[in-house]
């Protein structure tokens, strides 16, 4: 058969795979619409912003953003990787195993180098471009030679998803995929994040009241403490707040602008208010350099956002832009 010029830019377009930082999802998901300026805001927005704020002072008194431990390292493979099985081990003592997620994880292409995520988490993710595919994995590991994992999902026509885990699957505790609100290398690079952010807050709404995009929550609040924030809220900084004024690294006005357009959606509970960039493991398991301390400019995680505005901070009404 003669292979055109036309076929050989298409077979090669199939063996280069897509960064992580770029759309996976649906165009039209949630992660890639901007916030209008004159979006309506939550009636408890104000109280909503006092707790944020309690909680900033609490724990640690800043927002960090995890990199090494704690966010997710997404491997980008190509059709060559060869897929393997990965089977459920029962870290929770659940006493069963799931069959839907085995049937999820039958033939995922792990490349050999691949690690999981520093920390009690162990999240990895593997995305194919190729086959338009997506796995996540908690608490990852490699036995015997065999991985297996507690927790995860994985999905099949992503670009077509609205960038939502279905039926509880996925490892955020709100089955919001990590690659659609992970802080990406290619978004630092570039200086503009051109999709919502995902945060994590150390006391959330109790797990019976979520809003929209998130399907679950793990919020433990069996004391009704009031004006708790309920995962899946969405909020930004204050659209009219002038970010070249602030007191922040460059590093922090990306961040900051990526905030006004596009805001936050509340995936998961931490230790501290955080956001998660992608996993320098994803570099240094191939060999490459990490790249966050260039990207930071030299300056530790939790320094990157000591000047931004939380007081400024607006949430949106439950569910905000549901279809």
């Amino acid at each position: 058969m003669k292979i055109t010029a036309l076929m050989l830019l298409s077979l090669m377009a199939l063996c280069v795979p897509a960064r992580a930082g770029e759309r996976v999802f649906a165009v039209n998901s949630f992660w890639y619409q901007p916030i209008p300026k004159d979006a309506p805001l939550h009636p408890n927005s104000p109280l909503f912003v006092a707790e944020f704020l309690r909680q900033k002072k609490a724990y640690y008194g800043t927002v960090s953003i995890n990199t090494a431990a704690y966010a997710c390292p997404i491997y980008v493979v190509g059709p060559e990787v060869k897929p393997v099985a990965v089977t459920e081990w029962d870290g929770q003592k659940k006493g069963f195993k799931d069959a839907r997620l085995a049937a999820q994880w039958l033939a995922v292409p792990i490349p050999d180098y691949a690690a999981p995520a520093d920390g009690t988490d162990g999240e990895m993710c593997i995305y194919q471009p190729s086959t338009d595919s997506l796995w996540e994995f908690w608490q990852a590991r490699k036995q015997d030679g065999q991985w297996q994992a507690v927790w995860g999902g994985g999905m099949t026509k992503v670009s077509e998803n609205p960038g939502i885990w279905q039926n509880h699957y996925g490892t955020t505790a709100t089955s919001l995929p990590f690659i659609g609100g992970q802080i990406t290398q290619a978004d630092l690079r570039r200086g503009a994040i051109e999709h919502v952010m995902g945060i994590a807050l150390v006391d959330a709404e109790h797990y019976d009241v979520v809003s929209w995009p998130a399907t679950r929550s793990d919020g433990y609040n069996p004391e009704k403490k009031p004006n708790r924030i309920p995962e899946g809220l969405r909020f930004r900084l204050d659209p009219s707040v002038d970010v070249e004024a602030l007191n922040l690294p460059p590093v922090g006005k990306v961040i900051a602008r990526a905030a006004q357009k596009y805001g936050f959606v509340v995936w998961d509970k931490a230790g501290a208010i955080t956001l998660r960039a992608d996993n320098p493991k994803a570099n240094t398991q191939r060999g490459e350099k990490d790249p966050y301390p260039e990207l930071f400019g030299g300056q530790p995680a939790w320094s990157l956002l000591q000047g931004m505005p939380w007081e400024r901070l607006q949430f949106l009404p439950m569910h905000y832009g549901r279809p």
